[in-house]
């Protein structure tokens, strides 16, 4: 028989005694009040009951100290080890008169894992100590972060030090967020990822491609794609590995790319407007005296032009937000007279591929504070990717309405080939394309990045839904004036000016 089989059978034994004794002396008292007193019987009942009840009350009290006894040394001892308790004393098995033997094996029990936890501890600070020193990461070709559970650096080998021209020694002990200045391509940053897991997981993992690392004195800038494994309340403290693999040379080329695909369309600029000024004179001198063919014809050459003149305002607009040098300027706009003013400036596009532009808006929304030239941008890409998606689709639809949380918004549904989910997460990522309808769908994978770009920086948001086969809709929404007036009675100027920033900072410290 067990030590626990032993104290459950003697309380057991000692509580049916004690009931037992308990009922022979209320019979007894009644027996004797019967035989030797004249009492009447309902009160001979009465006292009874009471007496009863005092009895079990007296039993209860000191029969519940006497059961506890057991569970109260054990929790002594467990308060004794307990880091966060100081001063309570191990408990003293002699004063345990039931279940000594239980008790004095359980706390024998909590003493040994007390004696492996402060072990496992002090090996665990000695192994932390002794990375700097001996760790085999030491010889990892890749950059290599190891953060504890407050993100600071408890371990930096050899090649992240030398990646970001950091002495080791100088990296130490200190807060990630001050050492590692990282941008990304879009909110979802290494920053809000890991409070995120930190409060839902045990282990998680994620990447992120194209971030952006800047170097403090005069260092160029790194730019890598980072992967990142988390390990809470793990024995060595790494809760945050953080592996860093250099793309620098690659996506710098892409940048460069960029900024010298804009340097020459800027000189296309003054022809393209030529271009387009004579077809419009042509227009108005030839209307009515052209056949049909050459009328078509007339029609898809201004289409043509007014593409080309989007695509160059796009390739200029994305090298000035990755300079950090495209300024809007916010100002009270009609939203509907923009909207169908954008609609229009497009619709010549839409008629050269039989396509009908069906635009509905709500009445009476109010005014926005927008940036109207960028924001037509914004829906000009919108409308021209739903009209090189819609595939044998006849019609897209615009709708403009206000949300329940006060803001409007604005959708751009197609029915034609939609968007595949495994795409879906960096559909706002620059020159990012689907590769399998790269081919047959032109286009520069900049549209999108640099409309998200515009329309955060009007303090909206721009999403899209979609379902592959079954078309997509993409919707982005503008803040009404009346809630940007105050920010703009601070101004002291006329209008808001707002940067669009292509690239988010990793940490509040560091945003804008």
């Amino acid at each position: 028989m067990n030590h626990l089989d032993k104290i459950r059978n003697l309380i057991r034994h000692r509580l049916i005694l004690l009931i037992i004794l308990e009922n022979l002396l209320i019979v007894g008292i009644w027996w004797y009040a019967q035989t030797y007193y004249i009492i009447d019987t309902s009160l001979l009942a009465l006292i009874s009951l009471t007496l009863g009840l005092a009895l079990a009350l007296v039993i209860g009290w000191l029969s519940a100290d006497y059961v506890l006894q057991p569970l109260k040394a054990i929790w002594q001892a467990v308060l004794h080890l307990s880091p966060t308790e100081h001063g309570v004393a191990a408990p003293v098995l002699e004063d345990v008169k039931l279940g000594r033997e239980l008790v004095a094996s359980l706390t024998s029990q909590i003493y040994q894992l007390g004696d492996v936890a402060k072990t496992a501890t002090t090996e665990g600070e000695e192994t932390v100590r002794d990375m700097n020193r001996n760790f085999v990461a030491h010889n990892m070709p890749l950059p290599l972060f190891i953060l504890d559970d407050s993100e600071t650096i408890i371990f930096v080998n050899d090649a992240a030090s030398k990646y970001i021209g950091i002495a080791s020694t100088d990296l130490l002990g200190k807060n990630v967020y001050m050492i590692l200045d990282m941008s990304f391509p879009s909110e979802d940053t290494f920053d809000t990822w890991l409070k995120e897991v930190k409060l839902h997981k045990a282990t998680a993992s994620n990447s992120w491609e194209r971030v952006r690392l800047n170097i403090r004195d005069n260092h160029p800038t790194l730019l890598f794609d980072l992967a990142v494994y988390y390990n809470r309340d793990n024995v060595q403290k790494m809760d945050t590995m953080l592996v860093l693999f250099d793309h620098t040379k690659q996506y710098s080329q892409d940048e460069q790319a960029v900024s010298f695909i804009a340097l020459s369309v800027h000189e296309l600029r003054t022809p393209l407007t030529l271009l387009r000024g004579y077809i419009e004179v042509l227009e108005d001198e030839l209307e009515g005296k052209l056949d049909p063919d050459i009328q078509d014809f007339m029609l898809k050459m201004r289409s043509s032009a007014e593409q080309l003149t989007a695509f160059v305002n796009n390739i200029l607009n994305v090298a000035r937000v990755d300079n950090d040098q495209l300024e809007l300027h916010l100002q009270e706009t009609d939203w509907q007279k923009v909207l169908l003013s954008a609609v229009d400036m497009i619709s010549l596009r839409a008629k050269v591929r039989g396509i009908n532009l069906e635009c509905n808006v709500a009445p009476d929304l109010p005014t926005v504070g927008v940036d109207s030239l960028s924001v037509r941008e914004v829906v000009n890409n919108l409308i021209d990717n739903a009209i090189k998606y819609s595939g044998q689709s006849t019609t897209i639809k615009i709708d403009a309405h206000m949300t329940q949380d006060g803001m409007v918004e604005t959708t751009i549904q197609d029915f034609g080939l939609g968007i595949s989910s495994s795409i879906m997460p960096n559909l706002f990522t620059k020159f990012y394309r689907d590769h399998r309808n790269r081919a047959q769908i032109g286009g520069t994978g900049l549209g999108l990045y640099l409309s998200k770009a515009i329309v955060t920086a009007h303090g909206g948001n721009l999403w899209v839904r979609s379902k592959e086969g079954e078309g997509s809709t993409f919707g982005f929404t503008l803040v009404p004036y009346a809630k940007l007036a105050e920010e703009l009675k601070h101004s002291g100027d006329k209008d808001m000016v707002r940067g669009a920033h292509g690239w988010i900072k990793n940490h509040s410290m560091y945003r804008r």
